[in-house]
């Protein structure tokens, strides 16, 4: 286990006479043994005082020893007879106590140990913002595959990134940084992935009876909350796939979730005005050149390699796509049948050593 006491004399040190909020990490897991560590203990590295840290995390039948590894980092661990992330989230929120409550998956990896402090005192500070939104800096030794996605997208898919409308950056103080969405529409996925919500925001949409990350954020915009707030260079590594095949598998799942809650609600951010229909979307990714044309203009104008995997993910992602539509079409469309879709977690080689 961690020694904390540096930690927390530092921050007596350094910050005397504060009162610290409760924050409240939620983290649906399925067979996440091999990245949950990594998460877990980055959260409790935080510049924050130990015991104003909660951790729930909402198991939904793990096969490993996923729930030992949470235990054994003192997490409070609740079990989820739905299994999928979403319906673990909303359980785990119902009992949360934190004033302050981070959405995390166990492929996450806070980058900064003092994101939680600054994120709780940026939100203070300005009340207009609806949370607040990780970066997703590519960490050492992360795959150049999974830092595209993450770091060089941000969006973690090409066909979902061709969609989405770009956000406006209103102003920056020191590392605060305020954005809003742009104008006549909403059309850019918020809440998930290291993204800080206020409680109460949260019980005054009624999260806790049905939750789903991007519908949080976009219920709370459509209510008049249209600002968020980064912190600059900070957030999340965010260890989304391990590879292709991985990435493949992980878009069928993505999709038949889409497809499900469709079944549901209306409520989208896809519906929200995009810059293009997801329709539109696949049939690009799917020619490759419209994603090649972005590759040689993003490359020319970043000079980042890794922009080269943008036509191949392109073209991957639409398979995934298409494979989650036949899934879900044969499918029994039960929560089991979703769970069932979800790939094992693992981290490659690289990361393993970067992160043990």
């Amino acid at each position: 286990m961690l020694d904390r006491a540096p930690v927390f004399g530092t921050l007596k040190s350094r910050m005397a006479g504060d009162i610290f909020p409760n924050v409240s990490f939620i983290v649906p897991t399925l067979n996440a043994a091999a990245v949950l560590p990594a998460c877990l203990r980055s959260v409790r590295n935080q510049e924050y005082p130990p015991e104003k840290i909660e951790i729930i995390v909402a198991d939904g039948g793990s096969a490993d020893n996923t729930r030992t590894i949470a235990e054994s980092f003192d997490a409070r661990v609740l079990n989820n007879p739905e299994r999928v992330a979403e319906s673990g989230k909303r359980l785990a929120l119902q009992s949360a106590i934190g004033e302050y409550i981070v959405f995390a998956d166990a492929d996450n990896e806070l980058s900064s140990r003092d994101f939680v402090r600054l994120a709780v005192d940026a939100l203070a500070k300005n009340p207009q913002a609806l949370g607040v939104e990780s970066y997703y800096p590519a960490a050492p030794g992360m795959n150049s595959f999974c830092a595209y996605l993450t770091e060089t997208l941000h969006i973690s898919d090409p066909v979902t990134w061709m969609m989405c409308v770009n956000p406006v950056l209103l102003a920056r103080e020191n590392d605060v940084e305020r954005w809003t969405f742009p104008k006549d529409s909403y059309a850019f996925p918020l809440g998930a992935n290291g993204f800080i919500f206020r409680r109460a925001d949260l019980l005054s949409i009624k999260a806790t009876e049905h939750f789903e990350d991007t519908h949080a954020a976009l219920q709370l915009a459509l209510n008049g909350q249209c600002e968020w707030l980064r912190l600059a260079g900070r957030g999340v590594h965010h260890y989304v796939v391990s590879g292709l095949k991985d990435f493949l598998k992980k878009r069928r799942r993505q999709t038949y979730h889409f497809l499900s809650l469709q079944k549901k609600t209306g409520l989208s951010w896809s519906r929200m005005n995009p810059k293009m229909s997801a329709g539109v979307s696949c049939i690009l990714c799917g020619t490759v050149i419209l994603p090649l044309a972005q590759t040689i203009s993003n490359f020319c104008r970043t000079r980042d390699a890794r922009w080269f995997w943008h036509p191949i993910a392109g073209f991957v992602s639409v398979l995934g796509v298409a494979w989650g539509f036949l899934t879900f079409a044969v499918s029994k469309r039960t929560a089991d049948a979703e769970a069932s879709l979800q790939p094992v977690q693992r981290a490659s080689k690289n990361e393993t050593n970067n992160r043990a």
